[in-house]
């Protein structure tokens, strides 16, 4: 008795389903998205680190000075900006400084590199993953500052929108810089000691820890070179009043500036990670 074999579909590639392959673009991204996010919040040193840390400081800074630095504003006020502007840049520069690298030496991103998901997939999970938790940060300095230490919010719509671009602008040049300088790390293990520095250093010399125009004037003009000096600044057009600009090294907040060097900035870590981005450690060649 002889039998008809029934008809078969092609074979899907190994590792996948037919289902998979029928994902979009959008659904491939929010997954890998969901995905980043699940991994930053079971590492318990990258949330203590990323999201505690700014937190920790606004306890500690804000308790310990609760004078005015001029006529109306209080120290808290202005540490706030400055605290919010570093939560951004942590999230989106030192963590993807750290966490890639680590990644890179494990072999993930040469495992990533030879399946069959586009290789932007990998990068628009951890776009989400910074847009995601530099949000929840941003909302969890405002209520701690606000309840803790009567912080004032933004009380009109344009101060809003303004703390929306500043925002925005900021962490896309911080998450583009992070992205090209996880490439200067030769391990995983060294990544830290090499992005935590520039952080630091960054900090102190932006306005975050100290009034800016109290900083030697080489310090100023060093620091006003890379972006986290310009999002303390649009950020203190958000929470001080407008006659706290005549404060500032050029006699107003400058948001114009503001928005031209972060935008620079945008540019000049896209092309870095367009040139330098490697999936690969130089052992593995």
């Amino acid at each position: 008795m002889s039998t008809t074999a029934a008809p078969t579909t092609p074979a899907a590639p190994a590792g996948t389903s037919s289902a998979a392959v029928r994902v979009g673009p959008a659904r491939l991204g929010l997954r890998q998205g969901r995905l980043e996010i699940k991994q930053f919040l079971r590492s318990r040193e990258s949330v203590v680190f990323t999201m505690a840390f700014p937190v920790i400081m606004i306890l500690i800074f804000a308790s310990i000075f609760t004078g005015e630095i001029t006529d109306g504003v209080r120290f808290t006020q202005y540490f706030i900006t400055g605290m919010i502007a570093t939560g951004l840049m942590t999230v989106g520069f030192q963590s993807l400084a750290i966490q890639i690298p680590i990644e890179r030496d494990r072999g993930v991103l040469k495992r990533l590199r030879g399946t069959p998901m586009p290789k932007w997939v990998y990068f628009a999970g951890k776009v989400i993953m910074v847009a995601v938790i530099g949000f929840a940060e941003m909302v969890l300095l405002l209520a701690v500052a606000t309840l803790l230490f009567d912080l004032q919010l933004p009380d009109t719509a344009v101060k809003w929108f303004t703390l929306g671009w500043v925002s925005v602008l900021g962490i896309t040049a911080c998450t583009l810089c992070g992205i090209a300088f996880s490439s200067l790390a030769r391990s995983g293990r060294g990544a830290s000691a090499v992005a935590t520095p520039v952080s630091l250093v960054l900090q102190f010399t932006s306005g975050v820890f100290f009034v800016f125009t109290a900083l030697p004037g080489w310090m100023q003009q060093i620091a006003a070179l890379f972006p986290l000096k310009w999002m303390c600044q649009g950020l203190r057009s958000v929470f001080l009043p407008e006659s706290f600009g005549t404060q500032e090294p050029g006699g107003s907040f400058e948001l114009g500036m503001v928005a031209l060097v972060l935008g620079v900035w945008c540019v000049i870590g896209l092309v870095l990670c367009l040139t330098t981005f490697r999936w690969t450690t130089k052992r593995d060649g």
